[in-house]
């Protein structure tokens, strides 16, 4: 089992919020946000919203020419948000994956899947997000939508994710927060901001926070707990120096999903069965521990360079009772490779991967400024990041064990034997990058981005046998134009490019087995107007985007793709694309004690020109083609303090299938809450409690096809919450 290297344990984490709460010691996050985004804006585009770091210029998202969505701490907190997973209900491009208790996120933007290893940054550098990341010490998350290559060596269309780290505040900072969720989960957290020495040059912050979990799913008990401490040293007006770590443990049972029965969508199951209830399941172990340092140094007014390090350690231990398929003897068909039998069996194995290792480091030099040539000027930035990736495995256990069902009351026994071999890892990434803003007129811009990359990738099997080792490099363009219609509305046109990188497994099935593919250039084309308005008592932000992005895809293609029985029988290759086309509406308004935060996503996802002719013309599994998400906030004029609010998630049917012969149907949910704020002389008190799933819907959520094989994942049941944090 993975080590736990946790500095407070869950018990004295609850025990030092409760002092500092009798002691009233606390105070405010010190984060300022809006009225107009506590609630959870969807698509921000506010004038006063923060510069998202994912953007790559120092300008507000309301000015530039691209999408993203900007969840800030007490956005989080208001929403009811513990993990990533749960920003879905506040963005209708964001989808869920394979989102389960018990294990990472998995995001779809746009209708692709982001991938785990390459989308993800932390303040601008990549990071590995195939562990549990905790939003305790995250001052807010930022999702960037649409191809990445401006900001990505190598990325799955779609989007990319950025969390950006809570620092030391200008002003002292005590705060600590209590919570409970159903069934019996208990949270504890604590932030704590201070600066000292002359001229206040030094700063300090330390979060930190532990949770007993104990959701509404059966045998699904677990605990979590961080520590991050993140300081600065300012060195006169021009230098800058920031350092930072956190380290973080989750240990907790995984669920697995539900699947078909037979050629039968089933009826919705009690979300609170959980498949992974053998006597030997034991639980999924996710530590992580991360560092940074980062210089800034200024030239004048205008000008400052940045050298950023960071590195980021994971261990984790992946086991799970796991249900694939069903053998069915003397029935026709004897065998469900993709779904579960008609009576609810399904063949379940004992599967453990202990001991994975991941090391992600990265290094970036970057030059930032502003320079005028002639009278045009230009917002420049340029420099170079250089990454490492190792991944170490020990061998693997895949066993066959018996029969489970959906009810969860047949018994297996055991089999922790190491079966099988792991893969290990490595790659290199050299990635040179170019950004301009070139202000052609007062209203008119023109963004121009490039970035070339260079990779190495290594990867053998963890008894040294099939060794696959190559080398690509390519450039990705990005360009845009904007245009001010008033100072506050834009209009823009953009069009961009992203790699994906990808080989043949080295397997004797595989013709091509070890080679590369080509590198596989996805594009996307947008266009948007946003705006804001306000006067005295009133405001409004609202945008429209329309976009239409192309992905190559590629699947094995061959006469025989299952089996090595025979060598040569399949060949990895692209094989055909992937279109999603789409226009996303967004708009925030406030107006005296109300508070509206809507957003609507229609999807056109297609695949088209693949050898198998069953998928052409299709929708992708799991990615609803309309989403809609609603926020309201009414602040009870009657009762200072007081506000209450709802939120709606709806969402329109999802394929099972790639041939789409099989869908799940829609469903609605709403959530509901209140906050009260008390305020006295020496500590502030925000209470919130909340509702998710008011009506206790019945629904399946998602239905993403993983590993050859359909499952489903069903709405969670309705979960109160309430908490309190205290401030000062």
């Amino acid at each position: 089992m993975a080590r736990s290297k946790s500095f407070f344990s869950r018990r004295s984490m609850i025990a030092c919020a409760c002092s500092l709460l009798c002691g009233n010691t606390m105070a405010q996050d010190g984060i300022s946000i809006s009225p107009t985004t506590t609630l959870g804006t969807v698509t921000v585009t506010g004038r006063n919203e923060p510069v998202p770091a994912v953007g790559g210029w120092d300008l507000p998202i309301g000015q530039l020419p691209f999408q993203a969505g900007i969840f800030g701490a007490e956005t989080m907190r208001d929403a009811g948000v513990k993990r990533l997973s749960d920003i879905t209900r506040l963005d209708p491009a964001v989808s869920d994956a394979y989102n389960t208790e018990g294990y990472w996120d998995y995001l779809t933007v746009r209708g692709f899947v982001i991938d785990n290893r390459f989308n993800y940054r932390r303040d601008g550098l990549p990071i590995n997000a195939e562990t549990s990341i905790p939003l305790d010490n995250k001052e807010r998350v930022e999702i960037l939508k649409g191809t990445s290559g401006l900001q990505a060596g190598t990325s799955a269309p779609g989007g990319l994710v950025n969390f950006v780290v809570k620092r030391p505040l200008e002003l002292p900072l005590r705060s600590a927060e209590l919570g409970w969720r159903e069934n019996g989960s208990l949270s504890g957290a604590v932030d704590i901001s201070q600066r000292f020495g002359a001229n206040q040059a030094f700063g300090v912050r330390v979060n930190a926070a532990a949770e007993k979990l104990d959701p509404k799913i059966n045998n699904a008990r677990g605990e979590r707990h961080l520590f991050a401490l993140a300081g600065d040293f300012r060195i006169g007006s021009a230098t800058l120096i920031e350092a930072e770590f956190e380290s973080s443990r989750q240990s907790q049972p995984s669920v697995p999903g539900f699947s078909l029965l037979g050629n039968q969508v089933p009826a919705p199951v009690d979300p609170r069965i959980n498949l992974n209830n053998q006597p030997w399941s034991l639980p999924v172990v996710l530590d992580g521990d991360t560092a940074s340092l980062r210089i800034t140094q200024k030239f004048g007014t205008d000008w400052r360079a940045t050298a950023h390090l960071a590195s980021q350690q994971l261990r984790s231990d992946d086991r799970i009772a796991f249900p694939f398929g069903c053998t069915d003897p003397g029935a026709s068909p004897d065998y469900y490779g993709d779904r579960y039998c008609p009576d609810g069996r399904f063949d379940l194995y004992d599967f453990r991967s202990e001991n994975e290792h991941r090391r992600t480091d990265a290094l970036e030099l970057a030059l930032h400024g502003k320079i005028m040539t002639a009278s045009i000027g230009h917002q420049v930035s340029g420099g170079v990041l250089r990454s490492r990736v190792r991944n170490r495995f020990d061998r693997q256990a895949f066993n066959y064990v018996g029969q489970g069902n959906v009810q969860g009351t047949l018994m297996t026994p055991a089999d922790p034997s190491l079966t099988d071999e792991n893969t290990n890892r490595d790659e290199q990434s050299t990635e040179v990058f170019l950004r301009d803003a070139i202000a052609l007129t007062p209203k008119l811009t023109a963004w121009l981005g490039l970035r070339h990359s260079r990779i190495t990738r290594d990867s053998v099997r963890t008894d040294g046998s099939r060794p696959v080792s190559y080398q690509q490099s390519f450039t990705t363009p990005w360009l845009a134009a904007s245009y001010a219609i008033e100072p506050s509305t834009i209009a823009y046109a953009s069009w961009g490019q992203g790699i994906e990188s990808e080989a043949a497994p080295n397997r004797p099935r595989y013709a091509n087995r070890g080679e590369a593919l080509p590198a596989l250039r996805s594009r996307q084309a947008e266009i948007g107007v946003k705006g804001s308005y306000s006067v005295p008592g009133q405001e409004l932000t609202w945008g429209v985007a329309l976009f239409d992005i192309n992905r190559p895809a590629f699947s094995d293609v061959g006469s025989d793709c299952f089996s090595d029985a025979i060598a040569g029988t399949c060949s990895h290759q692209v094989d055909g694309q992937a279109v999603h086309r789409g226009i996303e509406v967004n708009t925030g308004w406030h107006n005296g004690h109300w508070t509206l935060q809507a957003a609507a996503q229609w999807l056109n996802a297609r695949r088209s020109g693949s050898a198998d002719a069953t998928v052409n013309g299709k929708r992708p599994p799991n990615v609803p083609a309309q989403t809609l998400k609603l926020q309201t906030r009414y602040d009870v004029p009657a009762l200072t303090g007081m506000s209450l609010n709802a939120g709606l998630v709806a969402e329109s049917d999802r394929m099972v299938l790639p041939d789409n012969s099989i869908r799940i149907p829609g469903y609605t949910r709403f959530d509901a809450g209140l906050r009260l704020v008390q305020t006295t002389s020496s500590a502030r008190l925000t209470w919130r409690a909340g509702v998710d799933n008011l009506f206790d819907r019945r629904a399946w959520r998602e239905s993403p096809y993983q590993f050859s094989h359909a499952y489903l994942f069903p709405l969670a049941a309705r979960t109160f919450r309430v908490s309190v944090e205290a401030s000062m």
